[in-house]
């Protein structure tokens, strides 16, 4: 995880050619290098760099602090993470990972929150972890404090996915509630123990964010920021994404009121969230738990009616085109009369609507 040029991507690669980390230290250059993406002057640095670790002085310092790693292998290891492209080959944890954590929401917005959305994240926060979700977030100032909180008052689980390694802790305001988290729930990070805060980190961060939650909630998110990264993450892997809505006048809801105006389903109660989260639990998420997926067919309600969602004529000749079929973009293009900007946007939109699906390599099926 240390290695120079080894990101998730390349480490999946080199476990499904050599089958363990062992054995891939034990090749020679020229054999990594026979990896897709893997010349031999990145071999070489990969094996110059894997050699100069010290595991042990890693593995002692998060012992030292109550912390342990574990692999993509390990049962404990979140399923929610194995389905993306990217996984995190080995997350260090602080506290406990459990199955029921299938069953999750992450909340994630500004760290320049409103009083509002802090109250708005902590009351979501509270009323989802009551009602068995685990609540994930980025432990970040602003809106995902407040959801944490909220989880926590609730006494309810809470995961807080770092953007940097554990023996840190960012913001260092929150090291009372880093060691909440690791109480109620568990801190995680994929970065070595004692790496600390890296702007470059946040983003790939967010992935984890988006991968762990059946869907994002977002509040106060301007239109630059890490919550609309999370939110474009949330689609791609086939997530839902709720948002909050707040004043028109304010710029931290620019980003926010964008998603709404995308298709974003707009929630502002907690009844809101349910429906959607029932819909979800309909079949699109295939790693929540049995028990999980009982809960939410208990809180479910009916499917809502397509003819209701206002779909444009550009968005209604998508779904119908495709009907039952799984179709490349590229065929979406050829087979209709409609500029490519305008089928690019209906897509988004129909995905924000929970209407349609994008599988791996641009295609496209109906959900």
């Amino acid at each position: 995880m240390r290695a120079n040029g080894v990101g998730p991507v390349t480490f999946l690669k080199l476990i499904e050619k050599f089958g363990s980390p062992e054995k891939v230290l034990g090749a020679k250059a020229s054999e990594l290098a026979q990896v897709e993406g893997i010349g031999i002057k990145s071999s070489e640095r990969i094996l110059s760099n894997a050699l100069s670790l010290d595991v042990s002085h890693e593995l002692e310092m998060a012992n030292a602090n109550g912390a342990y790693y574990i692999t993509i292998q390990d049962s404990r290891y979140p399923k929610a993470l194995k389905v993306i492209n990217d996984p995190p080959p080995v997350l260090c944890v602080k506290g406990t990972l459990s199955s029921d954590d299938s069953l999750a929401v992450s909340i994630v917005g500004s760290r320049r929150a409103s009083y509002y959305g802090s109250e708005q994240a902590s009351r979501f926060a509270y009323l989802l972890a009551s009602s068995g979700f685990t609540i994930i977030s980025g432990m970040a100032r602003g809106i995902d404090t407040a959801a944490h909180r909220g989880a926590i008052n609730a006494k309810g689980r809470t995961i807080g996915v770092q953007g940097c390694g554990l023996g840190k802790v960012f913001p260092p305001e929150n090291k009372e509630l880093f060691e909440q988290i690791s109480h109620y729930g568990a801190c995680i990070s994929e970065l070595p123990f004692d790496m600390g805060p890296k702007r470059e980190n946040f983003p790939a961060r967010n992935r984890i964010i988006a991968a762990m939650g059946m869907a994002s909630l977002i509040i106060e998110a301007s239109l630059r920021s890490g919550a609309m990264i999370t939110a474009r993450l949330s689609l791609e892997y086939n997530r839902d994404v709720m948002v909050v809505p707040g004043r028109i006048d304010s710029p931290l809801n620019q980003g926010s009121h964008k998603l709404i105006k995308q298709g974003a389903r707009l929630v502002d109660t907690i009844e809101d969230c349910m429906e959607a989260l029932g819909y979800i639990g309909e079949g699109l998420i295939d790693h929540v738990s049995t028990k999980s997926k009982q809960l939410l067919r208990e809180t479910q309600k009916p499917r809502c009616d397509i003819s209701k969602l206002n779909l444009t004529d550009a968005e209604s000749s998508i779904l119908e085109f495709l009907g039952a079929k799984s179709l490349h973009l590229d065929s979406i293009i050829r087979g209709l009369d409609i500029p490519v900007g305008l089928i690019n946007a209906s897509l988004m939109s129909l995905r924000l609507k929970g209407l349609l699906r994008q599988l791996p390599g641009n295609v496209f099926i109906r959900a």
